[in-house]
């Protein structure tokens, strides 16, 4: 009986296997949308927008970005121009300018297109520079051991702050080790929402009778050595920007079939137009040696 089993499972493979053929799924192109990368804080530099093309999923060709168009950013009363940069094009960066906290920001972009009647392509975004504490009292570097085991097994940093009230503010993280920065993509990047820690001293006794420390950065046992200098910026960040990194992160892959059921998010309007997020971000930076008070 076994042996009569087998020989119908091998019957039965060879069947299904040789009834197999090639599927070519026909992916539409679609048209061509205007990728949008931008920001701007309340510090005193260089912001930067970033606008290219938008590509077919299984396009290899070289990204093409956004040129000639005329970007700005206002609070309604002041204006404040990104200009093309003549060595990176699509690149387009501001003056030396900083926002205000608390304040509603609109990006508004016009892309040059012959398609369109007035021969400009008209797109626009806002986002609310949220508000932000005005120091972090302290950046500590802590050996991190796991329960009973002895030996440290990594380094972890830990912000010391009062931190604001309001429970709708969301922190993301930069983190930099000697001037190089660890979080360089969306994907590295930390977002600590602050609904459940405003009003509390963060990592202070009160704040640990409730909930576990807050850690803001984590480095190999055998990648700190004496003298290293570590820095994090403390972005304070609209909620829904925060959603877009996560549905970001959510949506990288390889193979299109297995994505999510819809497309990310974007503020850049109008729907349908553009796609990426502008966002305002108020800032506030700590930084520290190890061994830590050097």
């Amino acid at each position: 009986m076994k042996i009569i089993n087998k020989l119908w499972l091998i019957l039965s493979l060879a069947f299904l296997f040789s009834c197999t053929e090639e599927v070519i799924i026909d992916l539409e192109e679609g048209q061509p949308l205007i990728g949008v990368e931008a920001s701007f804080t309340d510090e005193l530099k260089h912001h930067e927008a970033v606008l290219s093309y938008t590509a077919d999923f299984y396009n290899s060709a070289e990204i093409k970005m956004v040129t000639g168009a005329k970007v700005v950013v206002t609070d309604g009363v002041d204006t404040v121009p990104y200009l093309e940069s003549t060595e990176k094009p699509g690149h387009y960066f501001t003056d030396l300018a900083a926002g205000k906290k608390n304040t509603l920001y609109r990006l508004i972009i016009d892309v040059p297109d012959e398609k369109e009647a007035d021969g400009w392509q008209h797109l626009y975004a806002e986002s609310y520079m949220q508000n932000n504490v005005e120091t972090i009292d302290s950046l500590v570097l802590k050996p991190f051991k796991f329960q009973d085991f002895p030996d440290t097994l990594a380094f972890m940093l830990y912000p010391y702050f009062q931190s604001l009230e309001d429970k709708s503010i969301v922190y993301m993280l930069d983190v930099w080790k000697n001037d190089t920065l660890t979080t360089d993509t969306l994907t590295q990047k930390m977002s600590i929402p602050m609904a459940g820690y405003a009003g509390f001293y963060v990592n202070g006794p009160e704040m640990l009778e409730k909930n576990m420390e807050i850690p803001v950065g984590r480095f190999a046992k055998d990648k700190v050595h004496d003298g290293d200098h570590f820095k994090v910026d403390f972005y304070s960040i609209p909620s829904d920007y925060m959603v877009y990194i996560y549905s970001l992160m959510a949506s990288l892959g390889s193979n299109p079939m297995m994505g999510p059921p819809s497309n990310v998010v974007t503020n850049i309007q109008p729907q349908g137009k553009g796609v990426g997020w502008f966002y305002a971000a108020s800032v506030v930076s700590a930084e520290c040696f190890y061994p830590n008070g050097r």
